[in-house]
């Protein structure tokens, strides 16, 4: 598989995953290019495996977002909307608002602690395997699992006053 082939395969995955990490877009597109050139780099050495090149992909990203947040000194989520323009009505009544539904997730996904929106992300967003984020963040299959229900439990204890939306699946029952 080139190397091309890798970049259009991986490439999404990888950028939707550093947005919903706190990444804003233009810097998840920023980090995905300084990614692929340091795989480019590596090109001669690296295994012709999807896996083994996706949790390169990722490990080399979640450093580089890292470094960048350590000399930032700060890691924020940038929300689009405007305090001014979104106004003070509550949920009840925008309830299908797509753009107060937006920053809720964002705001709530700010309030876990980064190894549980990490493993979360990375599984949710990124469809990596347990057992592949297990190897990219050093730690066991079955701690990923914890760290991935614990958020799961996390963003909807956060998102509760919601109702259906933060949980569709009790709507069913």
């Amino acid at each position: 598989m080139t190397i091309e082939a890798h970049y259009n395969s991986i490439a999404p995955k990888l950028t939707n995953w550093l947005v919903s990490s706190g990444s804003s877009y233009h810097e998840a597109c920023d980090l995905v290019q300084n990614t692929f050139l340091k795989i480019w780099k590596m090109r001669d050495d690296l295994r012709d495996d999807e896996g083994a090149v996706s949790g390169l992909a990722f490990t080399i990203a979640r450093n580089l977002r890292k470094n960048l947040a350590r000399d930032d000194s700060r890691m924020t989520f940038v929300d689009e909307i405007k305090d001014e323009d979104a106004g003070t009505t509550g949920p009840a009544a925008l309830p299908s608002d797509a753009a107060y539904l937006r920053r809720r997730l964002k705001e709530a996904f700010a309030r876990l602690p980064p190894v549980l929106r990490e493993a979360y992300t990375l599984f949710q967003v990124a469809e990596m395997s347990i057992s592949d984020i297990a190897r990219q963040t050093g730690v066991t299959d079955n701690l990923v699992k914890v760290r991935i229900f614990r958020a799961k439990q996390k963003l909807r204890e956060i998102l509760s006053d919601l109702g259906d939306v933060a949980n569709p699946s009790a709507g069913g029952r």
